[in-house]
């Protein structure tokens, strides 16, 4: 049995690995506040490699693209094309847009692609009793593309880099304006 006093040194101790987590947390959170580009060129490399892998998937398992392709009835011939430029447009359009390079435009080429896949092929099994994630999870991943495709790469990347290697009078801090004070 506890006594009162291990109870409390108990109390004690929880308190302060709680107060302890909490300000692990403030850090964090600040620490995420100030270095916002950061955290969003995980997220662009996160959902390249996402994209790449998801090629892989497709290069091996190609019978289920293609039943996915035929569940939008296209027509004959369309689901082989289609599946062609999707496994393309996510090999190195996911490639690109982890290595940060040409952003933008890797970004634009996945859209229509997720954008079919969420309202023609997984839209319509919404009320079935089928598993929903697909839905959600195309809905999720087209949002990120058009907000990568706004916003672009980030400072960690290579367009970055290599665009201040192009144009480093961009980069260069601007000389203060000398006040005008008597």
């Amino acid at each position: 049995m506890y006594n009162i006093h291990e109870l409390l040194k108990v109390a004690q101790l929880t308190t302060e690995l709680l107060r302890k987590a909490l300000m692990n947390t403030a850090r964090f959170r600040l620490w995420v506040e100030t270095h916002s580009d950061v955290v969003w060129d995980l997220v662009r490399v996160y959902l390249g490699v996402g994209l790449f892998l998801k090629a892989i998937f497709y290069l091996m398992h190609r019978d289920y693209l293609l039943k996915l392709m035929d569940d939008m009835d296209t027509g004959w011939f369309a689901p082989a094309m289609i599946a062609h430029y999707v496994i393309l447009a996510h090999l190195f359009g996911g490639l690109l847009m982890a290595l940060g390079l040409l952003t933008r435009v890797a970004a634009i080429v996945q859209i229509p692609m997720l954008l079919a896949a969420t309202l023609y092929i997984y839209l319509p099994k919404m009320m079935f009793l089928e598993p929903r994630q697909n839905l959600e999870f195309s809905a999720l991943v087209l949002f990120l593309l058009i907000l990568t495709a706004v916003f672009g790469a980030g400072r960690w990347s290579l367009d970055h880099y290599l665009s201040r290697k192009l144009q480093p009078e961009a980069y260069r801090p601007e000389e203060p304006v000398p006040s005008h004070a008597h």
